[in-house]
């Protein structure tokens, strides 16, 4: 399988021979979601290392299965525990999830070979985190500058009526200060059932995504589409929600070098189908701005 090699990869491995720590976890074959015990065995290490920093994810497969599935596992093996680990740990900010799929060192066990391995640095270590990772002064990543945004706006529409939508500055902030790789849902982001047209109350959450998009010209995202309920997207429909989002933007002269969308119809459920109330229904149905760049 043809893998891609990144900067960070090679100043890793050659300045990580001391002073890194790792820890890993470890899944059953062909499952991104970790055991009851192997959750535990997370948030354990959580517990205890909550003055660490991040450096580092990496996602591994056994030998079983086609390249591009073990790839495609990888990365949803990494996704699951990103998502467990962010907001409780501190991250360094040009942190990028990186997938090595089945290129490893192979274990004679196979369940070895099934993990997900956390690279970090112990709060001893993080004064020296430039120096450890080999970083020029001008690499060191810098702090955003604070983006004050409005808690309502007002659209002139194309009848000549103007309408108010109520915004959310707590998630606008978030979304600015996104770590690469970091996934985040548009909540109460709704469609019309069964198309692709937003309904008028969730249109401020289409806002609050152009908001930053417009004052933070260093983001770029993947517009990333869900279905809940059915095992198949027939009508390419999470594609399409997707779409409408990126359209939204383009309309709205945002650049399209910095935005891709895709569906991935209920391939990727928070909750296994079928869902069991509909609050697990709403939760699998949802669009999420991955962040590339930022």
């Amino acid at each position: 399988m043809k893998f891609k090699i990144y900067l960070s990869i090679f100043i890793f491995s050659c300045n990580l021979t001391w002073s890194q720590e790792q820890f890993s976890v470890y899944f059953e074959s062909n499952k991104f979601e970790l055991t009851t015990i192997e959750n535990k065995s997370l948030q354990d290490w959580i517990l205890q290392n909550s003055s660490s920093k991040i450096i580092g994810v990496y996602g591994f497969c056994d030998e079983d299965g086609s390249a591009k599935f073990n790839d495609t596992l990888a990365s949803k093996r990494i996704d699951f525990v990103f998502q467990k680990i962010k907001n409780k740990l501190k991250i360094r900010e040009d942190f990028k999830t990186r997938s090595s799929g089945e290129l490893h060192q192979q274990s004679p066990i196979k369940a070895k070979n099934r993990k997900v391995t956390l690279f970090f640095l112990k709060e001893k270590d993080i004064s020296r985190e430039a120096e450890i990772l080999g970083l020029k002064p001008k690499e060191i990543a810098t702090v955003k500058p604070t983006i004050s945004f409005p808690d309502k706006i007002i659209v002139q529409n194309p009848n000549g009526t103007k309408s108010e939508y109520a915004l959310s500055v707590k998630f606008m902030q978030s979304l600015n200060e996104a770590k690469v790789g970091e996934k985040m849902q548009l909540d109460n982001l709704n469609f019309v059932l069964n198309t692709y047209a937003v309904v008028n109350e969730s249109r401020g959450k289409l806002y609050e995504l152009l908001l930053v998009m417009q004052n933070n010209p260093n983001i770029k995202i993947n517009i990333n589409g869900h279905l809940c309920c059915i095992a198949v997207d027939k009508k390419d429909l999470s594609t399409q929600r997707a779409k409408a989002v990126y359209k939204f933007l383009e309309i709205n002269n945002i650049d399209k070098s910095r935005m891709s969308y895709k569906g991935f119809g209920s391939t990727i459920p928070l909750f296994t189908l079928p869902e069991k109330t509909e609050t697990e229904r709403a939760a699998n149905r949802r669009v999420e701005i991955e962040i590339v760049e930022n």
